[in-house]
């Protein structure tokens, strides 16, 4: 679908290389363009998980790129880049402030290349202000947006999520606006400056919430509340429940007065005119009930009416479910003969999802190749790299 946008992708750690991932799923010819010693995530592993030398934290957000590697310090490097600017669609980045500036590939220099650039900079706090020198990172940003707040109880044990929900959220707006600005670029032949950052990205996944705190007038004491209750401006039963044998989540989808009959308990029966008003008293009573209640019980109680409740699964349970096996969301592939799984591109196109066309294994890989595109011969490709200037890996 995007196989006319060409990309260079000057990302690293998760949100740049994410958002450059969406969009070579989708089609676009991204080239990830690496220092002569590898982007950061190459050997940074999640869990210190390495295939064939190749960090899980690579391979999960760089399929379907490029790899070129080159001193972007050195005039040669720098040449190389200007011959590829010319080509390109896109310029994605996520370094530090300034950084791109000092090497001679800030906006305004890549505009006087390619007048009808789309430059896109993803960054932690935003662009300028008070913050935009600072460091920029997930937790952080869960931190600092509020997300941590209204997670957990911070009376006693604030909570934070298990995953940085926040890069990944950010990878998929700047995804999501890249692809905005090359329809407009398609329409108008018109560049367009893109930012995004991952504080606005942290606030956005907060949507429903703040809408009601702040046209509510609520205060910060509106988020205490039972520790089962999985959200401060929902009714109860909306939470998650300890059973004798497992844990489950109850959101209702149905009548509260039907749903405290098919729990069979009096007082829950008693609670239920007002389950805003009695949230914490019902959560109580209900979480005390379900203690020595199986999920099996649970499900015999509810399926007649049908309401809506889950087990809460682990990992191991993921990969034996059958949606997940149905919908293919783990993508398995070959890593120099030793396997990896990733999670595949999340949307369905007429009923398929894109394919794992390559995975830029080899530090820089791609170089010749993406060079001979940019117009440089063999011998001009081999004096780049007998200089130092780009590093034409292993092929």
């Amino acid at each position: 679908m995007l196989r006319n946008m060409k990309v260079l992708s000057f990302t690293h750690f998760v949100q740049g290389p994410a958002a450059s991932q969406y969009l070579a799923d989708m089609g676009a010819d991204v080239v990830k363009i690496e220092p002569l010693n590898g982007a950061f995530e190459r050997g940074y592993g999640a869990d210190q998980v390495f295939i064939q030398g190749l960090s899980a934290s690579f391979f999960a957000v760089n399929r379907n790129k490029r790899s070129l590697s080159v001193d972007l310090k050195s005039p040669q490097g720098r040449e190389v880049i200007h011959s590829l600017i010319k080509q390109a669609d896109v310029l994605l980045e996520n370094y530090r402030g300034g950084v791109l500036e000092r090497l001679g590939f800030g906006y305004d220099a890549v505009k006087a290349i390619k007048p009808d650039i789309i430059y896109a900079s993803a960054s932690g706090w935003g662009s300028s202000g008070p913050m935009a020198t600072l460091p920029g990172q997930d937790l952080l940003v869960q931190a600092r947006c509020g997300l941590i707040a209204v997670t957990g109880d911070m009376q006693s044990a604030p909570t934070v999520p298990g995953v940085p929900i926040v890069d990944q959220h950010a990878a998929a707006l700047m995804a999501m606006a890249i692809t905005a600005a090359f329809v407009k670029k398609l329409s108008t032949g018109q560049g367009t400056k893109v930012e995004s950052n991952l504080l606005n990205a942290g606030l956005d996944l907060q949507t429903e919430s703040m809408a009601a705190y702040f046209s509510g007038n609520r205060s910060p004491e509106r988020f205490q509340r039972d520790s089962r209750l999985a959200s401060w401006f929902l009714p109860a039963p909306y939470g998650v429940y300890k059973l004798a044998d497992c844990h489950a989540v109850i959101s209702l989808g149905g009548n509260i007065e039907q749903f405290a009959g098919a729990i069979g308990n009096a007082e829950l029966i008693a609670l239920a005119g007002d389950r805003m008003q009695n949230r914490d008293a019902f959560m109580r009573v209900l979480g005390n009930e379900l203690l020595s209640w199986t999920y099996d019980r649970l499900d015999k109680a509810l399926a007649p009416h049908a309401l809506w409740y889950a087990k809460v699964q682990n990992y191991d349970d993921i990969r034996a479910d059958p949606q997940v096996q149905h919908n293919g969301c783990l993508q398995q592939f070959s890593i120099n003969g030793e396997n990896a799984t990733v999670l595949a591109h999340p949307v369905r196109y007429d009923g398929a999802a894109p394919a794992l066309r390559r995975m830029p294994v080899t530090l820089g890989g791609d170089t010749r190749e993406v060079l001979r595109e940019a117009g440089w011969s063999d011998a001009d490709i081999d004096a780049l790299a007998a200089a130092g200037a780009v590093n034409l890996g292993k092929n």
